[in-house]
């Protein structure tokens, strides 16, 4: 069995939130304990958002049980009452992630039948000291900037690997493993993400995220791909007219890398297209058919390549 680093701290915030309430003599300690639990977020950012949010839903809960409870009575139709109505303040001030936490702390008040100064400071410091631990334990992450670069190269392989039979292809109607690819690709791209998303939360700053940019360009990417890909099977052209097309592809995928600013493959494109125009006319519809289609490719190739140009202009990683 393996236990996993949130599993060691959510173990040490609880008993550590236990024993501090137990050593301050507060009533219901244990209530520290599973505040600290809860407020255990998967980042630094959750944490310090749900702690917070839980801390001023207390704020809230109390005005609404005091009104509550000295109205009506001590009595469960009471809690009943306060349940009605902070449920529904809770979902529209967007703080519903303290609603039961603070639903049973307001038990306390109820089961003590007082709402004296002891047991508001007695509430306010479980609340205090298990968001506390909660976000002391959260201090530590492990940095997921190896994983992310890994990440990276994985993603240029795989595309690599398409451009190259996008270049072996050309011309050929069978494409069902460039289709299958692409799917697997974007299912990386989507995983990646997901893990760089992660990374940012656990930032305190909230600048735009390198690799979160990053993993969303290669996503536009993949749909230009997936683009190319559905064009790839209705090309059918003299060879004469794909062999500068294939080379650019392959001096693509050779210099596929997360540095290649595109200009130069850009540039490639350029001469692509001045060679078409200097190409005899189509002499039927058919062969007209088919030029559009290919030029058409040769447009969602630049698309794809200026996409990757635009960013690393844009961008430049930071840690």
């Amino acid at each position: 069995m393996k236990i996993g680093l949130r599993t060691l701290k959510t173990v040490v915030a609880s008993a550590l939130a236990m024993f501090i309430a137990q050593q301050l003599h507060l009533l219901y300690a244990s209530a520290a304990g599973i505040i600290a639990i809860l407020s255990l977020g998967n980042t630094k950012r959750a944490s310090l958002s749900a702690g917070l949010g839980r801390i001023f839903s207390l704020f809230i809960a109390i005005i609404i049980a005091f009104i509550c409870f000295h109205l009506f009575g001590y009595s469960p139709w009471s809690f009943g009452l306060f349940l009605l109505v902070f449920i529904p303040v809770s979902v529209q001030l967007k703080i519903s992630d303290g609603i039961v936490v603070n639903s049973v702390l307001i038990t306390h008040f109820l089961v003590e039948k007082s709402f004296s100064l002891q047991m508001l400071i007695n509430e306010s410091l479980l609340m205090l000291i298990g968001v506390g631990l909660a976000l002391l334990m959260n201090l530590y992450m492990p940095s997921m900037q190896k994983d992310l670069e890994q990440d990276i190269e994985k993603i240029e392989e795989d595309f690599r690997t398409i451009i190259y039979d996008l270049a072996a292809h050309l011309n050929l109607e069978k494409i069902a493993p460039l289709e299958k690819n692409c799917e697997r690709l974007k299912q990386k791209i989507r995983l990646a993400q997901n893990r760089a998303l992660v990374h940012q939360e656990n930032r305190w700053t909230y600048e735009q995220d390198y690799y979160t940019e990053y993993f969303s360009m290669r996503r536009t990417q993949v749909r230009l791909l997936v683009d190319m890909v559905t064009l790839l099977s209705e090309i059918n052209v003299d060879g004469l007219f794909v062999d500068d097309l294939r080379k650019v592809l392959i001096m693509t995928a050779q210099n596929f890398a997360e540095e290649n600013d595109g200009q130069q493959i850009l540039a490639e494109i350029e001469k692509v297209y001045q060679a078409y125009r200097e190409k005899a006319l189509p002499q039927s519809r058919a062969e007209f058919e088919n030029r559009a289609l290919l030029f058409q490719f040769l447009q969602s190739f630049k698309s794809f390549v200026e996409i990757k140009a635009v960013f690393y202009q844009g961008k430049v990683k930071s840690f």
